[in-house]
């Protein structure tokens, strides 16, 4: 059988260029020549990666994979490359969220830089890379958090053309060790959006104080305070609106390594857990004999593909993003929100069954356990990431487009447009291919054609008995509404993905028997709220539906499940 879940052991990444092959299997080698006792006790000690920024250096891994092919200085190797980026995430989430931490501040870090028009920063960047250095963010605060509109790190002038600035920055990874931070400020003698100013700081900078460590842990997640640091005119990245806009797309680009995070954590936790359970007797009977575990483990199995599945086709619809294609901005907030809150929800079936053993320190469950709430609430909480997916429905549901079809982008390619998003705004404008194509397609399967049904429910509830101006306002009345939403498009590139790799139908039936019975969930959730009218209640009633039961596909699904049994297990 061809299994869909990362296995070190066997992953070759066939589909890459030589070079990226070879440092993603150099990463792999690294963490499993560290060792599982090696590995957890890192992570128990919240020892600092040292030992992994050391290979990083050696190998040139973020210089290759995070510098854009214009300051690469002509080598083919070093470029921005989401795909092999999605790669390197699953792997650094399936060994340890610390060393994943570790390259996205980084990649938040290198965004306002990247996006600038400061030729002397973007060298520095690249060189610093090339050294072996990290980035980070310094965008959120502790009385503001990443509300960008507020911010007390002010600059101000010092009549040559430069500034000095004072503030503190909270909750900033990499703060500890960057040598470039990309610091969010505004002017003091300027106004609104025009004082805005984005500029690079040295941490090693003598009026850069390091205060803190805010968590306890591997990850450095900093608070530092700049005190008349010196700020010229070379080190200016983004002033006004620009510096805005490039505050919120570089945490667009950020927002995307998230899903594969995820991922990583829950394949290796899925590995642990299936290999304890299938082995592990109770009251004379393998744990996996009983039906509740067996559900568990398979319900688990079909959210971990699809979020794999989706998350691999986002992948393609932001590599080939431009002006003129700007879906990537509903599928952006989609992995960040729906796929790491999935990741929570597999962990917890997982859990249900290890129970005791999911907490023990000798295994990369608990740990995985533990940092797999982060995920969701990183880069915007899911609350604010729905509602942002809340502003497409409207044009995706009623209001298609013709689009050239997107195949797989596994390609070799430079992701330049990451760094050229263009102004803010204009979401309610982005129109989307027709989603209901795909689901017409795999109608055959029973679970699909019932999702089907759902999704064209939602196009009749906001047809018939749309949310009122007063309910529009009511957050916890549209966040469900924007739940529903975001099943019927993470159902639509699930369907696109499972064509594209020829998914067992077995298994996606599974899928669509979790997405029927979470649409349903949420529809219950709209007719339990307090504002719900009458015609809203009655549509809430109708539009849930049960899925399609089959009990042979079922226990072909569990077989593949079961066939993970040791499959992968970590050298000791």
């Amino acid at each position: 059988m061809s299994r869909i879940l990362l296995n070190p052991h066997t992953a070759d990444y066939a589909q890459f260029d030589p070079e990226t092959r070879r440092l993603l299997r150099a990463t792999v080698d690294f963490f499993e020549g560290y060792g599982k006792e090696r590995l957890l006790r890192a992570d128990l000690e919240a020892e600092w990666v040292t030992d992994f920024l050391e290979f990083e250096k050696r190998e040139k891994l973020f210089a290759t994979f995070l510098t854009p092919a214009a300051y690469a200085d002509g080598d083919p190797n070093r470029r921005w490359d989401a795909a092999r980026n999605a790669a390197l995430s699953e792997i650094f989430g399936f060994y340890g969220l610390a060393y994943w931490y570790a390259e996205q501040v980084t990649i938040l870090g290198l965004g306002p830089i990247w996006m600038s028009a400061n030729e002397d920063a973007k060298r520095r960047a690249a060189q610093q890379l090339l050294d072996g250095g990290v980035m980070a963010f310094g965008l959120s605060e502790r009385e503001h958090g990443a509300d960008v509109y507020s911010t007390d790190m002010i600059l101000t002038p010092t009549g040559d053309g430069g500034f000095t600035a004072s503030g503190t920055k909270y909750y900033i990874g990499n703060g500890n060790v960057a040598g470039m931070v990309s610091v969010f400020g505004r002017r003091a003698d300027v106004e609104g959006p025009e004082g805005y100013v984005f500029f690079a700081a040295d941490s090693g900078h003598p009026a850069y104080r390091l205060i803190d460590n805010v968590v306890h842990g591997q990850m450095f997640v900093s608070t530092f305070e700049l005190v008349d640091y010196p700020v010229t005119e070379a080190d200016v990245l983004h002033t006004g609106p620009e510096a805005f806009a490039a505050a919120l797309n570089t945490v667009n680009i950020g927002k995307f390594n998230l899903c594969h995070g995820s991922i990583g954590m829950c394949e290796h936790a899925f590995h642990e857990a299936i290999t304890h359970s299938n082995n592990r007797i109770l009251y004379g009977n393998p744990v996996t004999d009983f039906s509740h575990v067996r559900g568990n483990f398979v319900d688990a199995y079909a959210r971990l593909v699809a979020m794999k599945l989706f998350s691999d086709r986002s992948v393609d619809y932001f590599r080939s993003a431009s002006r003129d294609d700007r879906r990537y901005l509903l599928f952006n907030p989609m992995t960040k929100s729906k796929v790491t809150s999935e990741g929570e929800k597999v962990l917890t079936l997982l859990l249900d069954v290890v129970a005791a053993k999911g907490y023990e320190k000798t295994t990369y469950f608990h740990q995985a356990n533990r940092f797999i709430g982060w995920l969701p609430r990183l880069e915007g909480t899911v609350h604010v990431n729905v509602a942002q997916i809340l502003k497409f429905m409207p044009n995706y549901l009623f209001n298609p487009k013709e689009y050239p079809e997107i195949g797989t982008r596994t390609d070799a390619a430079d992701e330049a447009f990451f760094f050229d998003q263009g102004p803010l705004g204009g979401a309610g404008k982005v129109q989307f291919a027709d989603w209901t194509k795909p689901y017409k397609a795999a109608a055959d399967v029973p679970n699909v054609a019932t999702f089907y049904e759902q999704a064209q429910a939602l196009r009749t509830l906001l047809q018939t008995a749309p949310p009122s101006a007063e309910q529009a306002e009511d957050l916890d009345f549209v966040l469900d509404i924007g739940h529903l939403f975001s099943l019927v498009v993470y159902g639509q590139l699930i369907l696109e993905q499972a064509a594209l790799t020829g998914l067992d139908r077995d298994v996606l039936s599974r899928i669509f028997d979790v997405l029927v019975r979470d649409f349903s969930g949420y529809a219950i959730g709209v007719y339990g709220k307090p504002s719900a009218t009458p015609a809203q209640q009655d549509w809430a009633l109708g539009a849930v539906r049960r899925p399609t039961a089959d009990q042979a596909a079922f226990d072909r699904v569990w077989q593949q499940v079961a066939e993970y049994d040791g499959a992968y297990e970590m050298r000791p």
